[in-house]
């Protein structure tokens, strides 16, 4: 299985330090932040990774190369202008169309059992299997709702139209998700620069039309690392032995 990581993203929220280092390079408990998602990738074997350049990505690629020293084979995908999530995987189709990938947020911290993951999906037969997590933040994230199957019934302001949630399951995105490359069907088809969103574009018309979307309901350690504080945050509970990853 292949994967994409992202980070093409321009960091504001963590400015004035991206304004000289791309956020991916940013350090959280003395490791830049891309190394996280790398680091997972590889524990579950997953070796063959593209990642999606555009600010500052000449520092991301000196700094990761082709990905020998963590033991991977990594290429890039840069981008002119920010193409947004589903740009972003438009334009690397050509190495994420031959089955099922693996798609990470680099501003993203998880424990996650990544076999699992990938086990809920084949056994699912998904389309397109978001990691979730119930979380009090759900609402200003774009909160999302599934049924007793775990099946997406209602994706922000889209609801398949034989929905069945169950109620009081308002669940998140966590920025780690496995698709299959029907999800190409659903975009544009020229594969040239064009700007839009997985979340917004996409996974609400594949649910309007029943396509199978799945959630996989994840209730271990996970950190968003956009911002200063939530990066402190992070280190903090790692450095109190309060957040383990299984994965270094």
């Amino acid at each position: 299985m292949k994967a994409m990581v992202f980070a093409a993203g321009l960091g504001h929220r963590l400015q004035p330090l991206t304004e000289t280092i791309p956020k991916a390079l940013v350090p959280v408990a003395g490791r830049p932040m891309i190394d996280y998602p790398l680091l997972l990738l590889r524990r579950y074997e997953v070796r063959e990774i593209i990642i999606n350049l555009h600010h500052l990505g000449d520092q991301i690629e000196a700094y990761l190369g082709d990905g020998a020293k963590f033991g991977l084979k990594i290429g890039y995908s840069k981008e002119r202008e920010l193409l947004d999530t589903g740009g972003g995987l438009l334009k690397a189709k050509p190495f994420l169309s031959e089955g099922p990938f693996i798609v990470i947020n680099t501003d993203v911290l998880i424990d996650l059992p990544l076999a699992e993951v990938i086990a809920f999906h084949e056994e699912k037969k998904s389309t397109a299997t978001l990691v979730l997590r119930a979380d009090e933040l759900a609402d200003q994230f774009g909160s999302m709702e599934i049924d007793s199957d775990e099946r997406i019934d209602r994706f922000l302001h889209a609801k398949r139209p034989s929905a069945s949630a169950i109620a009081g399951t308002k669940l998140m995105f966590t920025g780690v998700q496995i698709l299959n490359p029907r999800v190409f069907d659903y975009m544009p088809t020229d594969e040239g620069a064009q700007k839009f969103s997985t979340t917004k574009d996409i996974y609400p018309r594949m649910l309007v039309e029943e396509e199978p979307l799945y959630g996989f309901r994840f209730e271990g350690f996970w950190q968003d690392l956009g911002t200063a504080d939530r990066i402190r945050k992070a280190e903090e509970r790692m450095a109190r032995g309060r957040a383990k990853l299984h994965y270094l």
